[in-house]
C-alpha cells in the first residue's frame, strides 16, 4: 500500500523562495506544485515539459526532500544533464545526491551495485553495437551457418529482432511475422540462437544495451529484499517522454512507486510516433487506469508557434479517437500569413518549389539554418537532395546518409558501373564481396582473370567458368546471367531496368539478410530506379549521380555547418523546431505510409507524426504534395491528397497555385 507524504518546507531551510506562481503559468503551477501521489501531465508540444520539471525536482527539493530520495529519469542523458543543470540555478541546494539519467544508465547503476542478483560477476562488461553483432556472429556460425552466408539472417538483423521482442514482451516468431516474414521458415533456429547468445553473453560476463533494461527489471522482480531498498529510496520517481516507453520501462517505473505511489510522469500522448521500435501507447494511455488515484495535469499554452500553426495543429489531431483530449493556445501573435497547401504537378516540381522556396526565404531574412523539409521516410527526400544541389544550397541529413552515399545505393550502381565501364576494378569488386562466400581475396582473384578480358562482351560468356567458392557457385551463375541481361552483347540497356534486374535477381535476397531496416532501403532502390527512368542511357544517369555526389560535397565543404537546411524525416525531428519548416510528399500512401493503411491503430500514429511534423514550425508552414508520381513498372500515376489534410479546414490554409516554371 502507497504511503503518504507531506512536502513541507524546512523552517531552516536558506536562501530565498522560489516564487512558482509568478515564473510559471497557472497550468505549469499546478502540475509542479502538485501534492504527493501518482499524476499525469499532459504537456503539450512547445508548452514547456522541461520547464515544468525541473521546477518540480526544484519544489520538491525546497520543500524537504532530500536530493538522494528523487529519481528522474528522462531519455537522453542530454536531457538530464539539462534539467539538473537548471534545477542547480534555481536552488541553492546541493543536489548532487539527486539520482538523473536515462533508464539504461540508472539500470547499469543499479545492476552495478547488485551484478551477482542479475546472474553476472562482478566488472560485467557493456556490448557496444559492434561487438554484439560479433558475438551473435559468432553465435551464428556456431550454429552451422556461416557469417558471410548470405541467406542467414546477419548479427545486425538478429540483434535487432531480439532487441524488440525484449522490449516489447513479443515471441520471436510474432516479431518475424510483423517485422521479417522473409525469415519465418527460420524462426526455430534464430530462436535458437537466442538462446546461444544469451549463453555466450553470460560466460563473458558481458551485457548488450538492452539487458541495461531486461536484466535490472528481472532482479527487481525477483530479489524483493533489493526491490524493497530502492523503493524506500526513491520517494518520488519522475519521468520524462512517457508517451516513449515500453513494456520493461513502464514495469520498471511501476514497481519502483510500488511502495510510496509517487510517481509523475510527463509527456504527451500526440507525440507517440515510436511503436516500430518497442514504445508502447498504452503506457501513457492507460496511466490512469493502472493508477486509479492518478491525478491528470493539462499544459496547454504553447510557446514556440503562431497561432495559425497552432489551429492547423489542433485540427490534424482531432480525429484520433484515442487520445487525451487537448487544445493548443498560442502565446504568441498571430503571423501576417497563413500555413501554405501547395499542391504541385510532380516530385521535380516539388522539389523545384521547395529549392526556390527556400532561396526566396533567405532573401527574406530567414536564415538556412532556420528552415526545414520535414518528411515521413528518408527516399522522400531524393529530389530535395538534388535540386538543393543543382541550386547550390548547402544542407545537413539527420534522417541518414545523402541519399547516393547509401551502402545499398552504391551496391546497386556498381552492376551499372561495370557494365558502362568493364575496366572499373572497384565496381566488380563491390559486386563480387555481395556474393555469399567472397571476400576482400576472392574478389582479388576473380577480378584477376576478369580484368585478361577486352570487353565485357567476351567476358561475361566465360564468367560461369570462373572458380569460386563453393557457397558461392550458385550466386555466381545468377550475376553472370544478370549481366547479361542488363548488358546483352555488352551493351547496357535502360538505368532503370537494370536496377529492377539487379533488385529482383541478385541484391533483393541480400538486403533481406544484411540490413533490420531491408524495407526502407528496398524502397530507396524503387525511388532509385524511378528516378533512372528519366534517362535512356546508363552513362548518362551514372554521371548525373557522379556529378551531383561531387557537387554535393564542393558546394558543403566551405559552409559553416550551421548555415544549412535541415532535411529530416519526422521522427527525428521531433524535439526541435525551425522558423520555416515544409512538410513534403503529402499524398496517401507516403503520408500517411501505405504499410498504415491497412490498420486503425497504425493510422492513428500516423496523423500524431503528422501532428509532430506541424508543430515543429515556429513562423512558416508549407505542406505540399505533388499530383503524379512516377512509378516504376506503371509509368506516371495520380496521387491522392493525404487524408490528414481534408481532416484540416480549408479555412486554415493558404492554397498556392504553382504555375510549372515556379
Amino acid at each position: 500500500m502507497a504511503r503518504q507524504y507531506t512536502l513541507q518546507r524546512p523552517a531552516a531551510a536558506a536562501g530565498p523562495r522560489i516564487d512558482f506562481a509568478a515564473e510559471l503559468n497557472a497550468q505549469q503551477c499546478a502540475a509542479v506544485t502538485a501534492p504527493p501521489g501518482p499524476a499525469l501531465v499532459i504537456a503539450g508540444a512547445g508548452s514547456g515539459k522541461t520547464r515544468t520539471l525541473t521546477y518540480r525536482v526544484a519544489y520538491l527539493v525546497e520543500n524537504g526532500v532530500p536530493p538522494h530520495n528523487i529519481l528522474l529519469l528522462t531519455f537522453t542523458n542530454k536531457a538530464a544533464r539539462e534539467m539538473l543543470d537548471r534545477v542547480a540555478n534555481l536552488l541553492p541546494n546541493d543536489i548532487s545526491g539527486l539520482w538523473g539519467g536515462t533508464f539504461h544508465s540508472v539500470g547499469n547503476r543499479l545492476l552495478r551495485r547488485n551484478p551477482e542478483a542479475a546472474g553476472f560477476a562482478p566488472g560485467f562488461s557493456i556490448m557496444d553495437r559492434e561487438d554484439q553483432q560479433d558475438l551473435l556472429d559468432a553465435v551464428i556460425a556456431k550454429l552451422g551457418h556461416n557469417p558471410k552466408d548470405k541467406l542467414f539472417p546477419k548479427g545486425e538483423v538478429l540483434a535487432d529482432v531480439f532487441s524488440y521482442a525484449i522490449n516489447t514482451g513479443r515471441s520471436i516468431e510474432d516479431v518475424l511475422v510483423e517485422k521479417h516474414p522473409h525469415f519465418l521458415e527460420m524462426s526455430a533456429e534464430i530462436a535458437e540462437a537466442q538462446k546461444k547468445y544469451e549463453a555466450k553473453k553470460k560466460d563473458a560476463n558481458s551485457m548488450d544495451f538492452d539487458d541495461l533494461l531486461e536484466k535490472t527489471l528481472l532482479m527487481l522482480q525477483q530479489t524483493p529484499e533489493i526491490a524493497a531498498h530502492y523503493q524506500r529510496q526513491f520517494q518520488f520517481v519522475l519521468v520524462d517522454e512517457y508517451q516513449d516507453t515500453n513494456r520493461i520501462q513502464a514495469e520498471f517505473i511501476d514497481i519502483l512507486a510500488q511502495h510510496h505511489g509517487n510517481v509523475m510522469v510527463v509527456g504527451d500522448d500526440a507525440q507517440s510516433i515510436y511503436s516500430w521500435r518497442g514504445a508502447n501507447f498504452k503506457n501513457i494511455l492507460d496511466f490512469p487506469k493502472r493508477y486509479p488515484a492518478a491525478q491528470v495535469y493539462k499544459i496547454e499554452t504553447n510557446y514556440r508557434s503562431v497561432p495559425g500553426v497552432l489551429e492547423v495543429a489542433n485540427a490534424a489531431i482531432a480525429a484520433n479517437v484515442n487520445q487525451f483530449r487537448k487544445e493548443l493556445v498560442a502565446h504568441r501573435e498571430a503571423a501576417p500569413v497563413k500555413p501554405a497547401l501547395v499542391p504541385l504537378g510532380d516530385s521535380a516540381q516539388q522539389a523545384l518549389f521547395i529549392a526556390q522556396r527556400v532561396l526566396e526565404l533567405r532573401e527574406e531574412g530567414i536564415e538556412l539554418r532556420d528552415i526545414a523539409v520535414l518528411y515521413r521516410a528518408h527516399y522522400h527526400s531524393m529530389e530535395v537532395q538534388m535540386e538543393f544541389t543543382r541550386h547550390g544550397i548547402p544542407f545537413q541529413i539527420t534522417s541518414g546518409l545523402r541519399f547516393f552515399e547509401q551502402a545499398h545505393v552504391k551496391d546497386v550502381a556498381a552492376f551499372l558501373k561495370f557494365a558502362v565501364n568493364p575496366r572499373d576494378e572497384v565496381a566488380f569488386k563491390r559486386m563480387a564481396r555481395l556474393l555469399p562466400g567472397i571476400g576482400a581475396r576472392s574478389a582479388e582473384q576473380l577480378w584477376a582473370k576478369a580484368s585478361a578480358f577486352a570487353d565485357l562482351a567476351t567476358l561475361i560468356p566465360q564468367l560461369p567458368t570462373f572458380s569460386v567458392p563453393a557457397k558461392a557457385a550458385k550466386a555466381w551463375k545468377q550475376l553472370a546471367h544478370t549481366l547479361e541481361e542488363i548488358a546483352p552483347a555488352g551493351a547496357p540497356q535502360p538505368p532503370g531496368e537494370m536496377i529492377h534486374s539487379v533488385i529482383e535477381a541478385i541484391y533483393d535476397d541480400y538486403a533481406k539478410a544484411e540490413f533490420p531496416n531491408y524495407e526502407a532501403r528496398r524502397e530507396d532502390l524503387n525511388t532509385l530506379a524511378n528516378f533512372a527512368k528519366q534517362y535512356s542511357s546508363a552513362g548518362d544517369f551514372l554521371d548525373q549521380l557522379a556529378l551531383l555526389t561531387n557537387l554535393d560535397h564542393e558546394a558543403t565543404a566551405t559552409q559553416d555547418e550551421t548555415e544549412m537546411v535541415t532535411l529530416s524525416s519526422v521522427h527525428q525531428a521531433k524535439g526541435l523546431e525551425w522558423k520555416a519548416v515544409f512538410v513534403i510528399w503529402m499524398t496517401d500512401g507516403m503520408f500517411p505510409s501505405s504499410r498504415s493503411l491497412e490498420s486503425d491503430d497504425a493510422i492513428e500514429e500516423e496523423r500524431r507524426l503528422f501532428y509532430v511534423a506541424v508543430t515543429r514550425a515556429r513562423d512558416e508552414l508549407y505542406l505540399t504534395y505533388p499530383h503524379m508520381r512516377l512509378n516504376a513498372g506503371y509509368g506516371e500515376m495520380m496521387q491522392r491528397p493525404s487524408r490528414f489534410l481534408a481532416e484540416v479546414p480549408k479555412a486554415l490554409l493558404e492554397e498556392w497555385q504553382i504555375s510549372g516554371g515556379y
